[in-house]
């Protein structure tokens, strides 16, 4: 049995327990510890700079040309925290149901608990180093809707407001760089972890520019990497993201926690060909305000402004009225594609409903003209000063789907469609975010801790940032309490040889493939695969027949991968062909979880597993637990179980109606 580490005592109380209990390391000795962390996004960058603040030596490591290159710079809608400064009802606890609700049961409540506890000082944290959240017209820090959610508790920063907050936690980072105390790797990306007596001790890591291999030591090495999305090829993510650290980790001994995991985001701009290498989002803030529909009428041809309301199916606000446009993204995600695959799409692909914004823009409009005492307002005028209230709230959204689309948001309504956007599977952790592997820990998305079986919209933030700014300070220094005596072990040390030597031989074997096909055809095929099979909706025999086709595909990758250019150089198609090795092995541990998981929940969805009425049918008898797999060999996995035990939020049939 796995141990959580959970500590004893009322829920509520468990964080400030462990916080007054646990053991510290004094200033003179923190000095002489050495810390490793992988990725410098918003979990990364804000935990180099919370441990570097602190006297650690920290070695931080990003494969970007800049620390302000992480993918959590792409984060669009906001970061939610239970301030209740809407008066709503809003509080703690009602942050942690409704995450727990909203992942469907699956996430561990302590860990959920302790998000919702930190999520007010993070919103203090970023005001301070002066994240430029939107206000109110009287000074007091906005809020708006996201999906799960019946209160106000997401704070923005217009649709940029992953970029803003990469920005404050940046400039933490930067202040400890000038000051000594982070050591910052650009275009650096770890290949292997070092272990030595059973702990982390270091990475091997590559210099993309010169391709040359390096050894560092830590005597601890934080996993800050991100999700593993781009395994399906068309996803959100930024075409660099990629798995290989946390892959890296697990076959190092670090157990994977519910790989099959997978959030398909609701609002994504649709496939337009097969020359596309990623996926736009818009961000889900947009359902806030913006209705979904599409036609009554199945092959519906018509322009949508030609389609009069009543031959309109608003089918979320019909299926779920009590929460209408804004259920979450699972929920949200399934509907569409339940809707298209019915022969109600809309656009050329057929493949897409529609998010207008016709409703909001005129209910904007009427409220300005009466602040500004035009009670008689024609339409013109009402609909122009709502678009301008839009554009203030969303305006950098409406501007991109215009330059990716060539059509005017504000004039017809935009076309949407599910897409593969974060994973709440990765690297299983404890409470202290410790892995499996003593000294190892993982942050941010890298982990599997606080989502379950689905994200709510504006939580990745939150995480990403409660992990580096105020859990990892106090439980990795219980974990450095004992190693005040360790000295900095020398690179020259057996473990660092035997772990180079490894990464240089499986480097050399890619490149002495010389095969005839690219590395980009094969993670194409890879991500057809998933997606078809191990994508929004996953059934026994295709997820067979997703393994049987992954282990083939990965016998052709290994005899037939062709890599141009050389070794000891820049070589980004060497850097590809490494990670979509690594997406390729990961693929089938996906589908393997997904296989055993015999129960739909949250993004999770097994045909043979549904209600009459086609939603998610869970299986708490069974699989109330955390898949935890141990990698054993080519092909093989073994199964641990975390039992997943609701003191509080006693699991329900989750009901959006």
């Amino acid at each position: 049995m796995l141990n959580s580490k959970t500590p004893a005592g009322p829920l509520d109380q468990k964080w400030t327990d462990y916080k007054g209990h646990v053991k510290l390391v004094n200033p003179a000795n923190k000095r002489k510890l050495e810390v490793v962390i992988i990725g410098t996004g918003l979990a990364g960058a804000s935990a180099a700079a919370s441990l570097g603040e602190l006297g650690y030596k920290v070695k931080a490591f990003c494969f970007q040309d800049s620390p302000r290159r992480a993918h959590s710079i792409a984060a669009q809608g906001g970061i939610n925290a239970a301030k209740n400064y809407q008066n709503d009802g809003d509080s703690v606890f009602r942050l942690f149901y409704d995450t727990i609700k909203g992942g469907d049961y699956r996430a561990r409540e302590s860990n959920v608990h302790r998000l919702a506890e930190v999520s007010s000082n993070i919103i203090d944290q970023c005001v301070a180093q002066g994240v430029p959240f939107a206000r109110e017209y009287g000074g007091l820090l906005s809020n708006r809707s996201f999906g799960g959610t019946q209160v106000q508790r997401t704070f923005y920063a217009a649709g940029q407001t992953g970029q803003q907050l990469l920005i404050g936690a940046y400039q933490a980072l930067e202040r400890q760089v000038a000051l000594g105390n982070v050591e910052m790797y650009n275009r650096h990306e770890m290949l292997d972890v070092v272990v030595i007596d059973g702990k982390a001790r270091g990475i091997i890591a590559r210099d993309l520019v010169s391709g040359k291999l390096e050894r560092h030591f830590g005597h601890a090495v934080l996993l800050c990497s991100g999700g593993y999305g781009n395994v399906f090829y068309l996803s959100t993510n930024a075409m660099g993201s990629n798995v290989t650290a946390a892959w890296k980790a697990h076959k190092k001994g670090a157990y994977f926690g519910n790989p099959c995991f997978t959030q398909i985001h609701p609002t994504c701009i649709p496939v337009s060909g097969d020359h596309q290498s990623k996926l736009t989002l818009m961000s889900e803030s947009l359902r806030n305000d913006g209705r979904i529909w599409v036609p009554k009428k199945q092959g519906d041809n018509r322009k949508p402004g030609e389609i009069p309301e009543e031959e309109r199916d608003y089918y979320l606000e019909r299926r779920y009225p009590a929460f209408g446009n804004l259920v979450p993204r699972d929920v949200a995600s399934r509907a569409a594609k339940e809707r298209c695959d019915a022969g109600y799409g809309v656009g050329s692909s057929k493949q897409a409903v529609y998010l207008d914004y016709a409703d909001a823009i005129k209910r904007y409009g009427h409220i300005e003209a009466g602040k500004q005492g035009m009670h008689e307002a024609d339409e013109a005028t009402v609909i122009r000063l709502g678009k301008e209230v839009v554009k203030e709230k969303y305006g950098n959204l409406f501007d991109m789907y215009e330059k990716i689309t060539g059509e005017n948001p504000y004039e017809v309504p935009m076309r949407i469609y599910p897409a593969v956007h974060y994973t709440m599977g990765g690297i299983w952790v404890d409470y202290e975010l410790m892995t499996t592997v003593p000294g190892l820990y993982a942050l941010g998305e890298a982990n599997f801790s606080d989502h379950g079986a689905n994200r709510l919209g504006a939580s990745a933030l939150m995480q990403g940032l409660a992990d580096g700014y105020f859990i990892i300070p106090y439980t990795l220094g219980s974990y450095l309490s004992d190693d005040i005596r360790t000295a900095s072990i020398p690179t020259t040390d057996p473990a660092f040889e035997a772990a180079e030597k490894a990464v240089q031989e499986r480097i050399q074997t890619l490149m002495n493939i010389k095969g005839t096909q690219t590395v980009e055809s094969f993670h194409k095929r890879l991500g057809r695969i998933m997606w078809d099979k191990c994508g929004m909706a996953r059934n026994a025999e295709g997820l067979k027949q997703a393994i049987a086709e992954i282990q083939q595909l990965k016998k052709e990758f290994w005899s037939d991968v062709r890599i141009p250019g050389a070794i000891d150089e820049m070589n980004p198609e060497l850097d590809k062909a490494n990670r979509v090795a690594d997406f390729i092995e990961l693929g089938e541990l996906m589908c393997i979880d997904a296989l055993d998981r015999k129960e739909s929940c949250g993004g999770h969805f097994r045909e043979e597993s549904q209600t009459e009425e086609g939603e998610a049918k869970r299986d708490d008898v069974n699989f109330a637990y955390v898949s935890a797999w141990e990698y054993k060999g080519e092909h093989q996995w073994q199964l641990h179980k975390e039992e997943l035990e609701f003191e509080v939020a006693k699991p329900t049939q989750r009901s959006y109606k």
